[in-house]
């Protein structure tokens, strides 16, 4: 017998079990990234980073055969799109203007965390029915609209289409581990200019005398995430206003991920002055946030995507997926990556829209990310007459 269930809260499903589904895979070592497993999702509910007056509202979706899960989706009831990273601010202004009420809406993703990764956890085979289930509750809601973000692009282009739900594609900047040996094995590959660059930019991040850390595991101590959720809260104050995750999710961070976890700091004597925090997948490296009590120039470029780079080369990652937006990224050896997502749209008429509109953006984002890719730092290989 099988049974879909919308829960109130992932408090109701047992940790283990949802973990069969989200990363099997960890039972082996580690998860292809964490921020489906349960000690991620339920440190941000447990925090009150998601939750009550925050506009992002648990209800997993869980299928079971036989009582025992086989399939699941993390979803969302969200009263605006902060958070989200593939934004339609857009739409629900054009919504709300011919007079519709675009919120709240349903969102099958991780919140606050723009990481491609699976959406549909446990058997595929099962993900239609499950997309079918969630697009079920918007509409027996009369909720404007549900959207899949960053979920990959296999699962993107197996859903297309499934009960009217549209493709987009937008870009994020990813590095790639092409075998290099060392960090110079990779700059070894730039054109000369953007060597030098690198280099220059490495030099002056040094030349402030700070000593740099990257800790993981057990070498995390409670005070550095003292000092981090310093620098987290003035880069939120600056970027979004109001930061999304609160202190207690940074603690729980600490208590049940700490193995998941790179934090790069940087020290002026035993006083962390700048830090970022990276979360580590199987083959990933995602940089999630930045921030600093004191500026120093080209910090940032060193914390956040050259020390990023070193680490992956030492471990033998094959990605570094640095965060949301900044084309700067692409002369440091981050090139533009398509980024997968669905969205199904209850009113007709401006469903049609929405797809008209994602038909001009994703021919826009390839020829973007065409020629940014040639702009990119890599040297040209000569061809041979």
């Amino acid at each position: 017998m099988t049974e879909i269930t919308l829960h109130q809260s992932l408090t109701e499903i047992d940790a283990a079990e949802w973990d069969a589904v989200a990363a099997p895979e960890q039972a082996a070592g580690r998860p292809v990234d964490p921020f489906t497993t349960y000690r991620f999702l339920h440190a941000l509910e447990a925090s009150g980073s998601t939750g009550a007056g925050t506009g992002w509202t648990a209800h997993p979706l869980v299928l079971r055969t036989a009582g025992r899960i086989v399939a699941a989706v993390p979803m969302y009831a969200k009263g605006h799109s902060q958070g989200e990273y593939i934004f339609d601010h857009g739409w629900a202004q054009a919504f709300e203007r011919a007079g519709g009420r675009y919120y709240p809406k349903l969102q099958i993703a991780v919140p606050f965390t723009p990481a491609t990764g699976r959406r549909f956890l446990g058997d595929a085979a099962h993900r239609e029915l499950l997309l079918a289930a969630a697009i079920s509750v918007a509409a027996k809601n009369r909720l404007s609209s549900l959207h899949v973000t960053f979920c990959t692009g296999e699962e993107a282009e197996a859903l297309a289409g499934v009960e009217g739900a549209l493709h987009r594609v937008t870009q994020q900047f990813h590095w790639e581990n092409n075998g290099y040996a060392s960090f110079d094995d990779f700059l070894a590959q730039l054109s000369s200019r953007k060597r030098k660059m690198i280099r220059k930019e490495r030099e002056t991040a040094r030349a402030s005398n700070l000593t740099i850390r990257a800790l993981t595991g057990e070498a995390i101590e409670p005070a550095h995430w003292d000092a981090f959720w310093a620098f987290y809260q003035d880069t939120g104050a600056r970027k979004w206003g109001t930061p999304y995750l609160t202190r207690k999710a940074f603690t729980r961070f600490h208590d049940t991920m700490r193995d998941d976890i790179l934090l790069v700091l940087a020290f002026d004597g035993d006083r962390p002055v700048a830090g970022a925090l990276n979360f580590i997948g199987r083959d990933v490296l995602f940089g999630r946030y930045w921030g600093c009590a004191e500026d120093h120039p080209c910090l940032h470029f060193e914390l956040c995507y050259y020390q990023a780079i070193d680490w992956a080369i030492a471990h033998g990652l094959q990605r570094v997926e640095a965060g949301a937006q900044g084309e700067h990224k692409l002369a440091r050896g981050y090139l533009p990556t398509p980024v997968h997502s669905l969205h199904w749209i209850a009113d007709a008429g401006f469903r049609d829209a929405v797809a008209r509109y994602l038909d001009e953006e994703r021919r826009a984002v390839d020829e973007e990310i065409e020629v940014l890719t040639q702009y990119g730092p890599f040297r040209r290989v000569q061809s041979e007459d």
